[in-house]
This record gives structure tokens, sequence and C-alpha cells, in this order.
């Protein structure tokens, strides 16, 4: 073979690698979710330096305060949603966690449960872990089903005691008096303190949960996350869903051995299960391409690259619109952080 035709079959293989490499759907996805989780511990570290001028009495210098840090209140998200919906009143403390809970679940009722496992930091810690234990110690553990639907029905059980005591039990009158006091006013800085002052108490369940999430997948996002209890439920009504084409299905179960949720792919003409986060990872696995994340009644399944757009442009769309609204920024103000941030200690009790 002259030196041509080797010089041509190489750009040949390199373009179809290249092809491949961009179809490949866990890379993308694996990007996605680390650059969202530097972008959260970015704001996370902005919003450390905003706190610090403060608590330093201006000392350390200013920081603008990042808005994105109140998608870490989400309890307080779902109590400023029920007083919108009773009364109409936008909470203007923390619009932010309004907004973020908002765009949360419409992107879970439109494209599954997505956000679990494309942008939330805590599931891409979680799958690190689990991913990090496999090459560790060669497997992950397989709790027996009793168990596994045992603890499952842990984060059922926490999602029930907010609902019940925020959506129930909470008079919208209470909801509004709360989401104007100065403990919710200063909850963001709380939440900061919560990570940067850790009690020995929560150390120990961190560690705990930390060793657990290196040795049983997603072990926290499994059993724990109410958040993700929510969003799964919801997500039971999208109209994506994982669909197998049992004509070209060889029942090879590479779906089902790749699911990070466990679930039995290869058994389903659908996938509806409230534990399906989208990660598309049994349609990656498919050697025949029998598995498509697609909606009812299409002819034609849709491109792996169709779901990710969806979903990201929803996230988009709803922060840019409580943006644009002007429901994203907080109507606190310089002086309202200088005097309220040195009475934290007080709020705490």
């Amino acid at each position: 073979m002259n030196s041509g035709a080797k010089y041509n079959e190489s750009a040949g293989m390199m373009k179809m690698s290249l092809k491949l490499l961009w179809k490949n759907t866990t890379l993308w996805r694996n990007l996605v979710q680390w650059s969202f989780f530097c972008w959260v511990l970015y704001l996370g570290i902005r919003f450390g330096q905003f706190v610090q001028h403060f608590t330093s009495q201006g000392v350390a210098p200013f920081v603008a305060r990042p808005s994105g840090v109140d998608g870490f209140l989400p309890i307080g998200g779902l109590a400023s949603l029920k007083l919108l919906l009773t009364t109409g009143q936008f909470d203007t403390l923390h619009p932010a966690a309004l907004v973020l809970l908002v765009t949360f679940l419409l992107m879970s009722l439109a494209a599954k449960k997505s956000f679990c496992s494309w942008l939330c930091p805590v599931g891409t810690l979680s799958e690190g872990a689990w991913k990090l234990g496999t090459r560790l110690f060669g497997r992950s553990l397989t709790l027996w089903r009793w168990l596994d639907v045992l603890l499952r029905g842990t984060k059922y059980l926490l999602l029930a005691f907010f609902v019940k005591i925020v959506l129930i039990d909470m008079p919208s009158a209470a909801i509004a008096a709360f989401l104007k006091a100065p403990y919710w006013a200063l909850s963001d800085v709380k939440m900061l303190n919560f990570f940067t002052q850790m009690s020995l108490t929560t150390l120990i369940v961190l560690t705990v949960v930390i060793v657990l999430s290196l040795f049983i997948k997603n072990f926290w996002c499994r059993y724990l996350c109410p958040y993700g209890a929510l969003l799964g439920l919801v997500s039971l009504v999208s109209p994506f869903k994982i669909r197998r084409d049992t004509t070209t299905c060889t029942n090879c179960r590479a779906c089902t051995r790749t699911c990070p949720s466990r679930i039995s792919v290869h058994s389903r003409t659908r996938v509806m299960n409230a534990e399906c986060t989208g990660c598309l990872s049994c349609v990656e696995a498919c050697p025949h391409n029998s598995l498509a994340m697609s909606m009812r009644g299409l002819r034609n399944p849709l491109p792996r690259w169709m779901f990710p757009v969806v979903l990201l442009t929803l996230y988009a769309a709803g922060v840019g619109l409580g943006m644009v609204s002007g429901h994203w920024e907080s109507a606190l103000v310089y002086q309202d952080y200088q005097r309220l941030i040195p009475m934290i200690d007080l709020l705490s009790h």
C-alpha cells in the first residue's frame, strides 16, 4: 500500500472516530454534568466571598451575590410556589428559588427526570462516587430486592413529610409571614454555614453517605433524595420514554446491565418508571440501536442529540424568563445584609 492510500485510510479512520465521538451521548452528558458542577462550585465560592465581606465587617472585598445559590433552597421554593398559586404573590427575597424549582418541575414534566442525571451537582458527585468505587473495588453492591424497595420508600416518606408540612398544614398567611422573616432572608447564608461549619453529627452522616455511595450506585439519589422523588413522580407523565424496538432487539440485556437505576429495560417496550433519569446510558449501550428516547406516535425514533437539546433548552428558557421578568435577583440590598448577617447566630435557635 502506497503512502497516499495509507494517508487516506488513516484520515478515513480518524473521521469515523470523530463521528462516533460526536455521537457519544455519555461523553456529552459527562461534559454537561461536570461543566454545570464547576459552575455551581464557582457560584458557591462567590457566595462565600459575598458573605465574608459582611462577616469581616467590610475588610474582605465585596462580591455581588450570585442568585443561582437559591437553587439550594428547594423547601423554601416549595413554600413560595404555594404562596404564588394561592395568593398570586411572588417571593422577593429568594425569587430564584421558585424560578429554579418550577424550571426543574417543567423539565421533568416534559423531559423525564433529566435534571438529576444531567444537571444536579449532587447527582454528579453521587455518580462519580460509585464509578470510583467500581474502579477501586471492581464492582458495585446490589442490595436484596426487599431491602432495596424498603429503602427507596425513604425518599418518598421524606417528600410526603415536606408536602404535608408546607403544602397542606401551613396556611398561606403563615407562609407569607415566613417568607418575609429574617430567618428566610438568611436561609442561603445558613445553608452555606451548614457546609463550612459542620457539626460532628453532620460530618459523620455525610461520611457514611459518601462511603455507602462508593459501594452502592447513586445511594443518595436512589434512597434519600426527596427532591428526586418529586421530580420522578412528575416525570411519569412526560411524553418522552425509553422505547424498545422488539423487532431488532436480541435480548442481550446490555441495556439493563448498564442502567444505573437498575431498571429491567430489556423486558419492556417502554420504560415507565419514576427511577428513570433520562441518562441515555441504555440507549448508548444497545449494540443494535433498538432503544431510543422518543415520544409516542412518532414513526421514527428521535436522534440521540434531540433529548439533551430539549432539556437544556428548557433549563435555559426557565432561567432566562426568570431574569427578564425581574424574578431572579433578591430584593435585599447591601444595607439589609449588613444588618442581618451579624444576626445569623441568633437566628439559628
